[in-house]
Parts: structure tokens; sequence; C-alpha cells
């Protein structure tokens, strides 16, 4: 298992970076991550011409798409597709941000999980 992390280093550039998830075992039949303090969650709705110009995530924030995808430009020019099911955690609250538009003229249905204010897991 895996998300994609969106963060700003310390020159203000906002890059990506492929995150793989450690699980352990738990039981006979599934793994588990550790646990993540989340201190609260939002359904979003975004309408089929969303298109943002550079802006900051407003808090670190797990964000998972249920449906629709958006693509997402950071900073320094790399552009990413997140489909159905991705998972991205962002954490440019600072820098120089990203820009983010709807794909294929569709709505996007997705999850906020609000991460707790004290970093890391």
């Amino acid at each position: 298992m895996h998300y994609v992390r969106m963060y700003a280093d310390d020159a203000g550039e906002t890059h990506f970076q492929d995150i793989e998830v450690p699980l352990t075992a738990a039981g006979r039949s599934s793994e588990l991550s550790t646990v993540w303090k989340v201190s609260g969650l939002q359904f979003r709705h975004t309408r089929p011409d969303y298109d943002l110009d550079f802006h900051n995530a407003p808090r670190r924030q797990f964000i998972v798409n249920l449906t629709g995808g958006v693509e997402i430009e950071v900073s320094d020019g790399e552009v990413r597709r997140l489909d159905p099911g991705t998972i991205f955690l962002a954490e440019d609250t600072t820098g120089k941000g990203h820009k983010s538009r709807a794909i294929d003229n569709q709505a996007r249905f997705s999850l906020f999980i609000h991460l707790a204010e004290e970093p890391g897991v």
C-alpha cells in the first residue's frame, strides 16, 4: 500500500514523493499500519469545472479520491493525475503551493482526513 505525499522543501518548492506504508500482520487474514492521529474528516464534492491556480493546502490532510480524479501540478513542474482510489497527503501548507483541476470534466467526491497537529504517525 502506498500514498502520494505533496510537500514544500526548505526553499518553498513543492514536490511529490511516493511513500510505501509499512504493514504488519494483524490476525490470519489482514495487515495493518500504525495508527495515525487525526482531528477531523470532511466529505467533499468538487464540480466538473474545478480549476484552481497555485494555492497551499489549508492543513496537513490525507485526501482520498472516491469518484472522479484530479490533476495536480506542483511548483517544481511535475504533474500527476490522481484517479479514484488514490490516497495523497497534502502537506504544502507553506511555500509556492500547487495547482489542481478536474479531469475529463467530471465531478469528484473525496474525503479529507485532517491530521492531528503533532507531526508524524
